[in-house]
């Protein structure tokens, strides 16, 4: 069953690759939006796989689980690209579509629906480095056990908890800021000045 797994990965790769070609080798909008719904429906599947391998990864029967963390991490490498394309698509379709509209908000309501995606962004950086944090721990105890490296690798596990403690602790707070944006209990400039502080703390790519 995790070898028919992987080889559904491998070929969800190399699909994914194919398509993601397509997308910025487009020659027009609708080819270019058709090419990019197919990639979604790819990152989709390659996200089931994931939630699949990560069922596998915290199974005690499962001795030798170098594969499954190394195709994990394939797939959300893919993910990451995913993002990029997304992004891109909806800084498009705000700059083209949504301009005449945005040019009728006032100063103040277009403020808060950049914060919000700016929190959003935020918020799905942070996901993706927890998942990287808790597949290096998965990889340090899955690595045979060297007297000479148990300190190092205790230490880079104490060290990457402690990160994964902070980054769900902000997501917490980043989501009540959400809240409080869109129920306008709180002053925009304040949360852009948390957001910055944030991009530096975290090294975060908006």
């Amino acid at each position: 069953e995790i070898d028919r797994c992987l080889k559904k990965v491998a070929e969800g790769v190399e699909q994914f690759e194919d398509i993601w070609k397509k997308v910025h080798n487009a020659n027009n909008t609708n080819q270019k939006e058709k090419y990019e719904a197919d990639l979604k429906k790819e990152i989709k599947k390659l996200q089931r796989l994931r939630d699949q391998i990560k069922s596998w990864l915290t199974s005690g029967e499962i001795k030798d689980k170098t594969q499954l963390l190394e195709n994990r991490k394939l797939i959300e490498t893919q993910m990451e690209r995913f993002k990029v394309v997304e992004r891109e698509t909806k800084t498009k379709a705000y700059s083209k579509e949504g301009l005449g509209a945005a040019q009728n908000k006032d100063p103040a309501q277009r403020e808060r629906e950049e914060l919000n995606r700016w929190l959003n962004e935020a918020i799905d950086s942070l996901n993706i480095q927890i998942d990287q944090f808790e597949c290096e721990i998965e990889a340090l105890l899955v690595g045979g056990k060297k007297k000479k490296a148990d300190k190092d690798k205790s230490e880079r596990n104490e060290e990457l908890k402690a990160w994964l403690e902070k980054h769900r602790f902000t997501i917490k707070k980043l989501e009540i800021l959400m809240r409080m944006l869109n129920n306008e209990t709180i002053d925009p400039s304040v949360v852009s000045l948390i957001l910055g502080y944030i991009y530096y703390r975290f090294t975060i790519l908006f």
